[in-house]
């Protein structure tokens, strides 16, 4: 086998895993979303969407376009970043939250970008993902608990890394 062959072989399997990487990621997130959108509550449709992790977005799903890979062509085999847009009103407007997941072993260690890890396996029903979906609502409760005690007590505060928002402008034209 000449050079170029082995390097050919070792780039189709180090491609195989990276496809396998990014399907596992996919189901997980896939799940993650239905799960935090139940377990949040939403009364009146659905509170949680996947959107790219940078950037402009809308508050819809983005199937593929959710993941910091692209889902065909050469992907890079490592941590995999995607968005949760949650919806933060009764009316149109929604929050991103950007997660990085990495497989470990079987595992998969998920956060939310420079925050706690969590050890998570597909299915979730398997792992437990309750303190997880309370992580994510806490962390988002959190950030605006934290800008009403800062304007209160004077302070506008900034917008932190990890948060963008948005709102849909469809549903706005409807209203």
């Amino acid at each position: 086998m000449s050079r170029f062959d082995k390097l050919i072989k070792t780039v189709a399997h180090y491609q195989e895993l990276a496809s396998e990487n990014y399907t596992r990621v996919r189901t997980l997130t896939e799940e993650l979303r239905e799960g935090l959108c139940a377990h949040i509550g939403s009364k009146d449709g659905v509170c949680v969407r996947l959107v790219p992790p940078a950037g402009q977005f809308e508050p819809k799903d983005y199937g593929d376009r959710a993941f910091s890979v692209p889902p065909k062509g050469f992907r890079p085999l490592g941590s995999i970043l995607f968005g949760l847009a949650i919806r933060v009103s009764t009316g149109t407007d929604w929050m991103r939250v950007t997660m990085e997941c990495t497989k470990i072993g079987e595992s998969f260690i998920i956060q939310i970008a420079g925050g706690q890890e969590y050890e998570l396996s597909i299915p979730l029903k398997d792992t437990d993902p309750e303190p997880f979906y309370d992580h994510i609502f806490d962390h988002v409760l959190n950030w605006f608990e934290t800008q009403i005690e800062r304007y209160e007590a004077g302070d506008y505060g900034s917008r932190e890394i990890g948060f963008d928002f948005s709102r849909d402008t469809e549903q706005d034209l409807l209203v």
